[in-house]
């Protein structure tokens, strides 16, 4: 009987266009979560490089894998520079009108 090997899903395999990149963080986003934006801002910089993110932010690699693990929140800083050496900027917008009774 043959064996067949796989590996662990990674997200960053499959983040290949600024289009996938964007709806990601978007779904992220929307969960309200800064532990899970933090784990997206990590995929998305290893999809595109953290070598290259690292020179951009100024941060070193073992900072960024650290902050962008998932295991926690990153800080500000770290986020805003992130968000902004990866090319995306932060809007604000109304939140939706919460439809259950108050």
């Amino acid at each position: 009987m043959s064996t067949i090997k796989t590996r662990a899903f990674d997200v960053a395999n499959y983040l290949t266009c600024d289009e996938d990149i964007t709806e990601y963080l978007r779904q992220v986003l929307e969960d309200g979560d800064p532990v899970l934006l933090g784990a997206a801002l990590g995929d998305i910089a290893r999809a595109r490089g953290m070598s290259q993110l690292a020179r951009d932010t100024g941060l070193s690699r073992e900072s960024l894998y650290k902050s962008l693990s998932g295991e926690r929140a990153p800080n500000s800083d770290t986020l805003f520079k992130v968000i902004k050496a990866l090319g995306f900027q932060l809007t604000l917008a109304p939140a939706a009108p919460d439809a259950s009774p108050h």
